[in-house]
């Protein structure tokens, strides 16, 4: 194993391994020289460390990304399994994937000797070793498979250059060297193989609920289709429950992928039909096919949603997600989502999701309530926009009349934006103070959105708000974004998973339509292109003809943050609770939350500015 040499010992020979299947004999060399490296480094990781998440990635499987996290020290310990290392690798994260300002641990060789280091790139992807080295290198190891290597990152280091790791979507980034490289500063990130991968690294610390003796397990799955060879596809197929199948709680479920195909499948969901259509046609194709039935467009209740890195969903042991008997439809669509940049051909799948189930039912149906924005095009970002917040309240006036007095409790979260989402928060408020983050994505990407179990559930008594803000880029859009179902217009949702089930299915706002109107008169009044503001001429049309000038996005960013609301207080069948909905006042915040200051731990050790020098003997070519 590797050679060390910092600034105040001196180097430590140790023993090389191949990256070759290495002889029996060295096995019991590295395990020793293992513990040695590791006391040196002085880090360690933590007694019986397993890795219980895993992901892909590259396309191909060739790097295994393994980790695990710990709570008490406010770490990650990774594992990276490398099956055909040629001359080294980087991995790392980034704000949105780029591999410019990026934080990064490099591998590199320039044929003959081997380093790891803490590196970053600025601002033109040049790499620099880190002043600050904040990747521990723990061990490597060979072994038939491949080559592992394992090191660990605090959540916070307090280095400028450091990526924060919190809670919410990670994009990893990772690079491939094909040819030796001299130094660190040699390494061109623009010409290598490379790509990213996006996880939630931080996973909650949740105890297993105890599940049921009696319970029953339904596989929803396509039925051995053939991928298309194109990058991405979202594949729609139909599924029945069986005649007369009584009410059952779901109490968990988790992915079932082909293997082979981990790579490939990038996320899948589960959703029920509406029990208005008594039947519905038989579909297995492409979500996008002109050969679709218009009846899929009606199947939007969730059951099940999962995202590649995601383990199995466990629903609180005193509640179930209701399926089956009366007013509940049999039908259900499975979408899957194949990212296949390589564009494999002939590439069969038979990848779903495995519904575990009882008839004993627990004591609360569990339900699923939205917050956020209606879709409607009143709610609009200009473009060439960095960071225009939109936001959406469930008011205390909807709570109180539609929850029950001892309050619902949440327990997991899905956030929802089209393509120019990039944050997503939702704050509970009580007595007009910001009394608890529910769920919050600072680096929120639509291409990774899975139902997350909270870290701790959170109770919402009636009168409490619950306000979700959406953040959004437009920087490469030459037209205004407006509100929709559309995939280029907008939505700003929380899908919150509670219990005990209520009425109250949907808890969100709109700005009134009334003070949009007196926008648009002023933006009239104020420019000197008009915009037509007639009735008969829609929002979008309006939206589209304003000149997108400094004063005109700052007064619609003014209109959002003071008109009154049109409140959307729901039942499941989409009619609103008895009451007074239009021309609400915005909920009145006089004390918000407090940003978390990073927690800067004391280093465990000198970990000065040079690479690790490590012997792998030959190199693979």
């Amino acid at each position: 194993l590797p050679s060390m040499q910092t600034s105040s010992s001196k180097p430590c020979p140790c023993p090389s391994f191949k990256l070759r299947e290495v002889a029996s004999m060295y096995f019991t060399m590295i395990a020793v020289f293992l513990v040695i490296l590791v006391v040196a480094l002085q880090g360690s990781a933590p007694r019986g460390t397993y890795f219980p998440y895993k992901v892909p990635l590259d396309p191909q499987g060739l790097l295994e990304l393994s980790w695990n996290v710990s709570y008490p020290e406010q770490a990650v310990y990774f594992q990276i399994l490398n099956r055909d290392l040629k001359f080294g690798l980087l991995f790392g994260m980034s704000d949105r994937g780029e591999f410019e300002n990026a934080d990064l641990a490099v591998l590199w060789s320039d044929g003959h000797s081997s380093y790891f280091g803490d590196a970053w790139s600025d601002a033109k992807g040049h790499l620099h070793m880190d002043s600050q080295q904040d990747y521990q290198l723990l061990g490597a190891q060979s072994a038939p498979e491949g080559l592992y290597i394992l090191f660990r990152r605090a959540f916070s280091t307090c280095d400028p250059k450091d990526y924060l790791i919190e809670d919410g979507t990670v994009h990893l980034i990772y690079g491939i060297l094909e040819k030796p490289v001299h130094s660190l500063q040699a390494i061109n990130i623009s010409a290598i193989h490379r790509g990213l991968q996006r996880v939630q690294l931080l996973k909650p610390n949740i105890t297993i609920p105890e599940l049921p003796s009696n319970m029953k397990t339904m596989e929803i799955t396509v039925p051995n289709v053939v991928i298309p060879s194109q990058e991405t596809t979202y594949w729609c197929y139909m599924a029945e429950l069986p005649d007369s199948f009584p009410k059952h709680h779901i109490v968990m479920y988790e992915p079932v992928i082909t293997a082979g195909n981990e790579a490939l499948v990038h996320h899948m969901e589960v959703f029920q039909c509406t029990a208005e259509f008594d039947s519905i046609p038989r579909y297995n194709g492409p979500c996008d096919s002109k050969m679709k039935p218009d009846q899929l467009n009606y199947c939007r209740h969730v059951l099940a949603a999962w995202a590649m890195g995601a383990q199995a969903f466990y629903y609180p042991e005193e509640a179930g997600l209701a399926f089956g008997g009366p007013g509940s439809s049999r039908y259900l669509r499975l979408e899957v989502h194949y990212h296949n940049p390589l564009v494999f051909k002939g590439r069969r799948d038979s990848s779903g999701i495995r519904l575990y189930y009882t008839a004993s039912l627990r004591r609360y149906d569990a339900g699923i309530m939205e917050l956020g924005l209606v879709y409607t095009p009143v709610m609009a970002v200009p473009p060439g926009e960095a960071a225009f917040v939109l936001t959406g309240y469930c008011t205390d006036k909807c709570t109180q009349r539609a929850l029950p007095a001892a309050g619902i409790r949440i327990f997991a979260s899905q956030l929802h934006t089209h393509l120019a989402g990039r944050k997503v928060v939702t704050v509970l408020s009580r007595d007009g103070r910001e009394r608890q983050v529910v769920n919050a994505d600072g680096h929120y990407s639509p291409h990774f959105q899975e139902i997350r179990m909270l870290k701790e559930v959170v109770a919402v008594f009636p009168g409490d708000e619950l306000i979700t803000a959406c953040t959004y880029n437009t920087e490469d859009r030459s037209q205004v974004t407006v509100g929709g179902f559309g995939i280029m217009e907008e939505m700003c949702v929380n899908y919150v998973h509670y219990y005990p089930q209520t009425q109250l299915e949907l808890c969100k706002s709109a700005v009134d339509p009334g003070y949009l109107h007196r926008y648009f008169n002023l933006v009239n009044r104020f420019n000197d292109e008009e915009v037509c503001t007639c009735p008969q001429v829609s929002v979008p049309q309006q939206f589209s003809s304003i000149p997108w000038n400094t004063f005109n996005r700052d007064v619609l960013k003014s209109l959002y943050s003071f008109a009154p609301i049109s409140m959307h207080c729901n039942k499941s069948s989409a009619v609103r609770f008895p009451g007074e909905w239009e021309k609400q006042p915005l909920p009145s915040i006089t004390k918000t939350l407090r940003e978390p200051v990073p927690h800067c731990p004391p280093a465990p050790g000198p970990h000065p500015a040079v690479s690790v020098p490590l012997k792998l003997g030959k190199i693979k070519r």
